[in-house]
């Protein structure tokens, strides 16, 4: 008796998901955002989209911050594109119509109960071995912040509570203080 063969999806299946549709696909599995985030999911995304933004801005840097939903394609394999919540790519290069090919420079995710081992583990190991420089997880259930700085030569994560100050790796002088945002 044969077995069943598993269905692998590619990059013109993801692309044919109707427009209003939120889902990634992750080494060839479609993984359907169900329910829309959280109002605090919402706010801390709004919140810290307009420091980075308003950082790059002031600095006329070649960064460019995009929040989801936009489409990252990290490999050229054609079997993974995600959707994080804040992604910031400083090598216009990577930019296409549909968002980006290649690793984001810093990547931040805000967990929603639901799918939380989605950003601990699944998308922690597809960012780190996709080459993302820095990857946040933000987690307003427990109001901590992991960061992880993937250009280092050992492996560095750091935690952070709602109240910290935190430096960002990828540029020398910007700091986003939690205990100042509106959330």
């Amino acid at each position: 008796m044969a077995l069943a063969q598993e269905t692998l999806y590619t990059e013109q299946d993801y692309y044919n998901i109707p427009e209003n549709t939120r889902a990634e696909l992750i080494n060839g599995h479609i993984i359907y955002n169900q329910a829309a985030p959280a109002r605090i999911h919402q706010r801390i995304l709004g919140e810290l989209y307009t420091v980075i933004n308003n950082y790059i801005r002031s600095k006329n840097g070649p960064c460019q911050v995009y929040p989801a939903p936009f489409a990252v394609k990290l490999r050229d394999d054609r079997n993974t594109i995600v959707e994080p919540d804040i992604s910031v790519i400083c090598d216009k290069n990577k930019l296409t119509d549909r968002g980006c090919t290649g690793a984001p420079d810093w990547i931040i995710e805000i967990v929603s109960p639901s799918n939380s081992s989605h950003d601990y583990i699944t998308k922690l190991n597809l960012y780190s071995d996709a080459g993302v420089r820095e990857y946040w997880i933000v987690d307003p259930d427990t109001k901590n912040i992991f960061v992880y700085h993937f250009e280092k030569e050992k492996f560095n994560a750091r935690p952070y509570t709602f109240d910290d100050k935190i430096e960002v790796g990828i540029y020398d002088d910007l700091s986003i203080d939690f205990s100042t945002l509106v959330i």
